[in-house]
């Protein structure tokens, strides 16, 4: 196995923090169909379509022609929720990371490397909610990479850095659809505190909800 280490963010890393983002995000795309499908509207609006074309066309052909259409739709729509979400971030700090994350005394950005490549990055930074918390942020590995202990690796220099400013915990958001996250984020300690609709329309009508945990850290004692 590579050694792996973590270490803060360098300018040349950009490309390659930006892929391992956007690779990571865009796996969740089939996990979110799959959300969607399971949902008891759409299975009432697939199967009341499929017997509406089947009883006026008696033709078995166009109504399972509805239906692929209608799931191909739905993917692309799922698609297009993940893509523009993605693009939000890239706009909102991942562009611009050492204003966001280096420059302010209480935020930063790590990557894991490995053979000279980044293969997992993590951010935090003051949590607009509560001053008291830092929020983790941008987490990620490449799949390649997983099962190494490269997550955990990185929610304990968050919970570190955090500590050794004086923060009483950390949070973070996750979504209905990252069941291995939040399985890492329990391991590694955190709660869930609530669960809310994420603001999309298409989110709201699939019942794709986002997730908050905290972590409440145990400071050290001289």
């Amino acid at each position: 196995m590579a050694e792996v280490q973590i270490r803060r963010y360098r300018e040349e890393d950009h490309e390659e923090v930006k892929e391992v983002f956007t690779l990571g995000m865009s796996e969740h795309i089939p996990s979110s169909c799959m959300h969607v499908l399971k949902q008891p509207l759409a299975q009432m609006f697939l199967g009341c379509v499929f017997c509406a074309l089947l009883t006026s066309s008696m033709s078995i052909l166009l109504p399972v022609l509805a239906v692929t259409l209608l799931l191909a739709a739905g993917r692309q729509s799922v698609s297009y929720m993940f893509t523009k979400y993605i693009q939000t971030c890239l706009e909102q700090d991942l562009n611009h990371i050492q204003q966001t994350y280096l420059d302010p005394p209480n935020a930063c950005f790590w990557v894991a490397e490995s053979q000279g490549r980044v293969v997992g990055t993590v951010a935090c930074l003051p949590a607009e909610k509560d001053q008291n918390f830092l929020e983790l942020k941008r987490m990620s590995v490449k799949k390649t990479h997983r099962g190494q202990g490269i997550a955990k690796a990185l929610c304990r220099t968050v919970a570190d850095f955090a500590r050794e400013r004086g923060f009483r915990g950390v949070l973070l958001h996750t979504s209905v659809v990252q069941t291995d996250a939040q399985k890492l984020y329990e391991h590694m300690g955190y709660q869930k505190v609530s669960e809310f609709s994420a603001p999309e329309a298409i989110a709201k009508l699939t019942n794709f909800t986002l997730m908050e945990y905290q972590l409440i850290l145990k400071q050290h004692r001289n």
